[in-house]
């Protein structure tokens, strides 16, 4: 492949994801063969329909695919409490857990109190009382909706978060491009950065405080930092070149990218201090789509130096690199679990593309995670 062509190869992977932006809806058509049921009850007190907190809960756990919930008119009983609660009714259900609340207001905030029960054990297995200001009343179901889920699956939830993500209008000329930030069910959405150029690319600081996006507002892609609280945002690389797939480091002090300012896409590492750069790989390949190991020490990239886009690790000090997928033709835009031992990625045969794991610990061996 010439210089030429590798170039306008890897514009294309740059901008090739953005077409799809325009307007994104994710709905959760299926969780795993081992969801578990629980019937989360409507808290009483609070607000009705989908804003009661309790709806909100619910929404939350069959969204994660780790929880199947039980609908709203199959709720024989409506307990509030632990006092009015008959296992033997959730065990004839089929549910394994049951989720109670109440809303009491308090002052100008809301106190909102609720309680898991194993129906198996019979027993209440966590009860606790949130505050927070009435407008926040989502908050307290997310936060609500995290506890449940650590309590029960061991991990942390991420309920109680926000996503970012790009949207675009009009045609032509009157195009438009807005970079939001919601909560991770979509509500409470924020216009962060409005241009008539394109956005590519946002991803989180590990506080949540800012944003790194590539923009075209210069005419040419570069790669900024956008302050949140402030509003204010940093130019971070304007290379001649290709300046995209920002990532933050895990503690938030650096910043992986690719940068084609040499001629061909490497990924880069850049020092937010000192803006010191120091360049990952070195390959005639195209390597993009950088991402970060938990411990900072690893850095998982795509690179199409094997003939076909697939997922390679290398030292986040620099160094040789390992591929690490080999099953399908294309696997792209990695994304490694905590620990490591699992990958997911867009994994692609022929004209079917889809979202697949890999778990390393299991031999590579492969999961499905949507249909192709």
């Amino acid at each position: 492949m010439t210089r030429t062509l590798r170039r306008l190869a890897a514009l294309v992977l740059l901008v090739l994801p953005f077409a799809a932006t325009a307007q994104v809806e994710v709905d959760v058509v299926g969780g795993t063969a081992s969801a578990l049921p629980i019937a989360v009850v409507p808290f009483a007190g609070g607000a009705a329909g989908d804003d009661n907190i309790g709806t909100i809960i619910s929404a939350d756990l069959a969204r994660s695919g780790s929880f199947r919930t039980l609908a709203d008119r199959d709720l024989v009983e409506r307990p509030t409490a632990s006092s009015e609660v008959n296992y033997p009714t959730w065990r004839a259900l089929n549910q394994e857990f049951l989720l109670v609340g109440r809303v009491l207001p308090d002052g100008g905030n809301l106190r909102v109190e609720y309680e898991l029960f194993d129906v198996a054990k019979q027993q209440r297995i966590l009860g606790e009382a949130k505050i927070a200001p009435a407008a926040a009343s989502r908050d307290l179901a997310h936060q609500v909706a995290d506890a449940v889920y650590e309590k029960i699956l061991g991990q942390r939830g991420a309920f109680w978060t926000r996503i970012a993500y790009v949207t675009a209008s009009g045609t032509g000329n009157n195009r438009h491009y807005n970079l939001m930030v919601a909560d991770s069910d979509g509500h409470n959405a924020q216009d962060v950065v409005s241009s008539p150029q394109p956005i590519l690319s946002p991803s989180w600081s590990p506080d949540g405080k800012r944003l790194a996006y590539v923009s075209f507002d210069r005419g040419n892609s570069a790669i900024y930092i956008q302050n949140l609280a402030s509003s204010g945002r940093e130019l971070i690389a304007s290379f001649r070149g290709i300046n995209g797939a920002p990532s933050f480091s895990p503690d938030g002090t650096k910043l992986a990218m690719t940068l084609s300012r040499s001629g061909n896409p490497e990924v880069y590492v850049m020092d937010l201090g000192s803006k010191q750069l120091r360049q990952i790989t070195n390959h005639f390949g195209i390597d993009t789509e950088p991402v970060w190991s938990a411990d900072g020490g690893t850095i998982y990239f795509t690179s199409d130096r094997g003939g076909k886009p697939q997922i390679y690790q290398a030292s986040s000090a620099g160094g040789g690199a390992t591929r690490l997928t080999f099953q399908g033709s294309y696997n792209a835009r990695a994304t490694v679990s905590a620990d490591g031992k699992k990958i997911a990625t867009a994994q692609g045969n022929g004209n079917t593309y889809r979202i697949a794991l890999m778990d390393r610990a299991m031999g590579n061996r492969w999961t499905p995670l949507s249909p192709g």
